[in-house]
């Protein structure tokens, strides 16, 4: 019921820019958040950045001012430009979608909605020294 594509992983030196978009199949009976998390290595899951249906952006401390989150919300896509790449930012970067429900929906469709939630498979950013 959902599915999502990402792509523009790579590999690149420290300092370098890379974009990363993630598009979403998903029920248009939805509104839904949009988020990036990354794992690295021998390492739990984390939170990259977010951004909601109604625009809010939030980052995570150690790329603020780096990366940028924006959304097309016609075609439920979101992009992650990544400058001023580090080692560190090195991982397997997630697409993640969580549906919200509309109050000018059905009880059925507010129910499917609040339960909804999907990742992508993943897309490697590797930054080298």
């Amino acid at each position: 019921q959902v599915q999502l594509m990402e792509s523009g992983g790579g590999s690149v030196e420290t300092g370098g820019s890379l974009r990363l978009s993630c598009a979403a199949s998903v029920p248009t009976y939805c509104d839904y958040d949009m988020s990036w998390y990354r794992q690295a290595s021998e390492r739990e899951r984390e939170f990259v950045s977010s951004v909601g249906r109604d625009g809010s952006i939030t980052y995570a401390d150690s790329v603020k001012g780096r990366f940028t989150i924006t959304r097309d919300n016609a075609d439920n896509t979101i992009y992650l430009q990544m400058n001023e790449l580090k080692a560190e930012d090195t991982a397997m970067y997630y697409c993640y979608v969580k549906g919200r429900p509309r109050p000018d929906r059905d009880a059925l469709r507010r129910a499917r909605c609040a339960a909804l939630e999907a990742w992508g498979q993943g897309t490697l950013v590797t930054v080298s020294s």
